[in-house]
């Protein structure tokens, strides 16, 4: 029998940093996601990842892009946008492929929904593709409701949307500053 010998795990602290798509940190997120999407489901990735406009992830518009940062280099992040006054939708979720299986995605996700509360954001929605797997147990794991059918083939559902409910608690009033950043 061989056995693996793990290394310890990093306990470097991550910062989160919010930054315009236009960072250049932003680079490995963008180039990672564009070959995850291009692998699993055999098309031009980038017209996915340019669907919403850059401007949509930032303040003005509702939105956020944030990173984790490790050292000063990137090794997960995430964004979300404006999807209507109440609702902030999830986007971009992202985890370095060196930086795997320490539970980074979890901690984007948290990340946004604190920030999409104190925006005065009051639900959460996303939609992941059928072809990820380890997406759609991440949301159902960090208490997303599944708005399809989890039971049927995800091939014959397309998109799986899911939602969450934020706690009162983390949410802002949409008046006076929150509302403004």
């Amino acid at each position: 029998m061989t056995s693996v010998v793990q290394p310890p795990p990093d306990t470097a602290p991550l910062d989160v940093v919010h930054v315009p798509v236009s960072d250049p940190r932003v680079g490995p997120l963008l180039r990672e996601l564009g070959h995850e999407y291009s692998t699993r489901y055999g098309k031009d990735a980038h017209a996915e990842i340019a669907r919403y406009p850059d401007e949509e992830f930032t303040p003005p518009y509702g939105g956020l892009l944030l990173l984790l940062l490790e050292h000063g280099e990137p090794v997960a992040g995430g964004a979300f946008r404006r999807h209507d006054p109440d609702t902030a939708e999830l986007k971009r979720i992202w985890t370095h492929s060196a930086h795997r299986r320490r539970g980074l995605a979890r901690r984007v996700v948290a990340e946004l929904e604190r920030e999409a509360g104190a925006r005065g954001y009051r639900r959460i929605y996303l939609t992941t593709g059928p072809r990820q797997p380890e997406a759609r147990g991440l949301y159902l794991a960090t208490g997303y409701t599944p708005l399809f059918d989890t039971e049927a083939d995800p091939e014959t559902v397309g998109p799986l949307p899911f939602e969450k409910h934020l706690p009162a608690g983390t949410r802002a009033a949409r008046t006076g500053e929150a509302a403004a950043l």
